[in-house]
This record gives C-alpha cells, structure tokens and sequence, in this order.
C-alpha cells in the first residue's frame, strides 16, 4: 500500500477514534500529528522520545489530550483512567498495525495512537 493510502487509513481510524471517545465520558484534542527529523531530535534531546523512528515523521501517529467530561460538563485533563484504556483498546482494535503508546512496557506514551508499517509499505518520509 502506498504511504498515501497509509495516510488515509490512519487518518479514517483517528476520525474513529474522535466519534468514540465521548462514548467514554471524553473529549479529544489535537496535540502533534508531524514532526521534522529536526524537531523529533529536540523530543528525543528533551527525553519525551526515544527514536528516529517515529512514526510522526511521515505523519502515521497522532498526539491527542484527553479531557474527561464531568457530570457539570466541566472538563479534566488526563492521561490515565478508565475512559483513556477503553480508548487505546478501541484504537487497536479498528485495525492489527494500530498500536497505542499505553500499551508500552518501556517508555508509556498514552496521548500517542499510531499506525505501524505494513508490509510492502514504503518506509520513506511523506
């Protein structure tokens, strides 16, 4: 599949994801979609990521804020709970190359949702 229509996809999925969460008492924000290698140096500098191989660098991983929606309609910003794991269990769930950074073992990364490379797909940055 060409990184286009792996764009598309991850892109279909994210949308998914934004109609579900109020499912789940929360409302979703946008935080980082692309990243330069530049700018990925700085988060890997700064220690809020590990690699070069970020899926953010051709645009296939998402950030996104999580707000809990209180009985009031107030909003809360999380990064854990309930709502936030039924979240990244949905996300899984739509597709077997999406992986969400709270299922980590070494370094959890709960606002990131991504799709991993498929095979044959191109491993060039968009």
């Amino acid at each position: 599949m060409s990184l286009n229509r792996e764009q598309a996809a991850f892109l279909q999925h994210v949308a998914e994801l934004i109609r579900k969460a109020p499912e789940y008492g929360l409302l979703l924000t946008a935080g980082e979609l692309y990243r330069t290698p530049e700018q990925q140096a700085l988060h890997i500098k700064n220690g809020r990521s590990k690699t070069m191989n970020s899926r953010h660098l051709d645009r296939m991983a998402v950030d996104l804020n999580f707000f809990e929606i209180g009985p009031d309609h107030s909003l809360k910003l999380v990064y854990d709970g309930d709502g936030v794991r039924r979240l990244g269990a949905f996300w899984e769930s739509l597709d077997p190359a999406n992986r969400w950074g709270g299922n980590w073992s070494s370094f959890k990364d709960t606002p990131h949702f991504e799709r991993g490379k498929s095979p044959g797909s191109p491993s060039a940055v968009a």
